[in-house]
């Protein structure tokens, strides 16, 4: 009896991870009695939202938006099934009376269902306001309101209301899982250099755990905060059996390439959805890592001391999967360059996960919840698109107003699925109006960068998938075999926009080397084409007529 009670237990806890619903991955009760229940998702790229509302009740529900908290003022759906059948309309409110019908149905109906108690409405709408009677959906916290009746007579709903104010759009849940602990990596009384820019490197152990954990909460621990622009944590293979601290990219600790943590100027915390959690101790293996902190120091001040990294928390409490972060864009690498006086000049960095299975021997497909995107000070925007048999089918991400100042881990507002033979390709768009030189890809905050960090799982060991320009077919395009006379070129060059325009389209129009690394260095060397980036049509305001 015991044995089949824990089989029926096992099959229990494996039907419930499979009810996850990557399009609705949010989650919160809106009353202390857990009597409601809001699941959403969204898609920013097509202007969407979408929300299922569980009530503990056989009559109406409503839910809606307010500006204050209350009836006045609130745009507002009531739904349910009756006798006749299920219904659902989309209303304002104009006083503490029942809401008014709106005379536009913006509120797209997709189900609707009562069995046990519980009433079950899925819907969608635009992230926008459709007409004068919806409220837009903002990236800051909202007040969201509910209100429901014991029977389909829409009426006075007494105590059964409630009020919640929430970020759907920015959404990060604080979780406190059982048995959960963190831990600093961080550097430990490091005098920065009087250098504009440094990158220091501290390869070190993490806390041994008998047990396996997932990282669940990652969070900035920076006690300079004018001088560290961004932070990278790095799993290291295990032939890196030593700890050191030095400059990097310099020779030392560079084995060790797998990110597991990222973080930028003017980002918070972070912390990731419920199904998934970083993996570390336990059979994840006794692994050395490496923490990168890219110092930058305009003044050139001397004697600076820093003790800034990241703080995680993790729990043993494990999630349905582990997650990982693949590191995507143009590769850092010296050779390309941005001309001076452009207004609008576009890089690339293909991602070819055709090529994966040549690096790894189990591959699949990656399931990307979150983005975080990276320039320096000339990136305006960074667009990540998503290609499926020569065919763009989406965007997995759009900053069309890239900060260098706020940069942050961005929730997709969905899960979105990365098959294998698929292409990624990172965009950026750069402003050089001020500047009389060349600007080089590089490690500088004055050098540029176009990446993309994909945070996915289930986890593989993949560490990078990206792209360069390939040095021959460039050379041949600029007529010219010897890489000192294209310096020389490029250096020598009347910068204008026919001129800025031509080296552009020569850059997307030459082939690419694109590399595939593993987690242990192992990598795939293929050559590829940037493909076209459209715009992806967004859903019209008005979803329902």
């Amino acid at each position: 009896m015991g044995q089949l009670s824990l089989v029926l237990l096992l099959l229990s806890a494996q039907w419930s991870c499979a009810q996850e619903d990557p399009l609705l991955p949010f989650s919160e009760h809106l009353d202390p009695e857990h009597n409601v229940r809001l699941k959403w998702g969204f898609d920013e790229i097509q202007g969407t939202i979408l929300f299922e509302l569980t009530v503990n009740t056989s009559g109406w529900v409503g839910f809606g938006f307010s500006p204050k908290g209350g009836m006045i003022g609130a745009d507002i759906v009531i739904g349910g099934v009756g006798p006749k059948g299920s219904y659902f309309t989309d209303r304002h409110a104009t006083g503490k009376s029942i809401p008014l019908v709106d005379q536009k149905q913006n509120y797209k109906l997709l189900s609707l269902n009562e069995s046990d108690g519980k009433t079950v409405m899925k819907f969608q709408r635009s992230i926008k306001s459709c007409d004068e009677n919806d409220l837009p959906i903002t990236d800051i916290p909202m007040k969201l309101i509910f209100a429901y009746g014991q029977s389909d007579d829409i009426r006075y709903h007494s105590n059964r209301r409630g009020t919640k104010e929430v970020n759907l759009l920015k959404y990060m849940p604080r979780v406190n899982p059982p048995n959960s602990k963190y831990f600093n990596m961080t550097m430990v009384n490091f005098t920065v250099p009087a250098n504009q820019t440094y990158y220091h490197c501290k390869v070190m152990k993490a806390p041994t755990f008998d047990r396996k954990q997932h990282i669940y909460r990652i969070e900035p621990f920076i006690t300079n905060f004018d001088l560290v622009h961004h932070m990278l944590l790095y799993r290291c293979p295990p032939s890196v059996t030593e700890p050191l601290e030095a400059e990097c990219y310099t020779g030392e600790g560079e084995e060790c390439i797998e990110v597991v943590a990222v973080w930028g100027i003017g980002g918070g915390a972070f912390e990731l959805p419920e199904m998934a959690g970083l993996p570390i101790g336990g059979n994840v293996g006794d692994f050395f890592y490496r923490l990168e902190i890219h110092y930058n120091n305009p003044n050139k001040i001397a004697g600076r001391v820093d003790n800034s990294g990241l703080r995680f928390y993790c729990t043993s409490e494990l999630r349905q999967h582990d997650a990982a972060i693949l590191m995507t864009g143009l590769a850092v690498a010296p050779g390309y360059a941005i001309p001076p006086k452009a207004k609008s000049f576009l890089t690339y960095g293909l991602c070819d996960t055709a090529y994966i299975p040549q690096v790894l021997e189990t591959p699949h497909d990656l399931q990307v919840f979150s983005v975080a995107m990276h320039t320096h000070l000339a990136g305006r925007k960074v667009r990540v698109g998503h290609f499926r048999g020569e065919k763009q089918i989406d965007f997995l991400s759009v900053d069309e107003n890239y900060d260098f100042e706020y940069q942050e881990v961005k929730n997709l507002g969905k899960t979105k699925t990365v098959q294998l033979g698929d292409k990624l390709l990172v965009e950026c768009t750069y402003n050089t109006e001020n500047r009389n030189t060349l600007t080089w890809g590089g490690f500088s905050t004055s050098n540029e960068m176009c990446l993309a960090f994909l945070f996915y799982y289930p986890a593989m060991n993949l560490s990078r998938c990206w792209s360069f320009p390939d040095a021959e077919s460039l050379g041949s395009a600029m007529r010219t075999t010897d890489k000192d006379t294209l310096l020389k070129m490029m250096y020598m060059k009347n910068w204008n926009d026919a001129s800025i325009n031509q080296y552009q389209q020569t850059l997307k129009k030459v082939d690419q080397l694109v590399m595939v690394t593993d987690s242990f260095n192992n990598g795939s060397y293929n050559k590829g084409t940037i493909p076209d980036l459209n715009v992806i049509p967004t859903t019209p305001c008005t979803l329902l007529q």
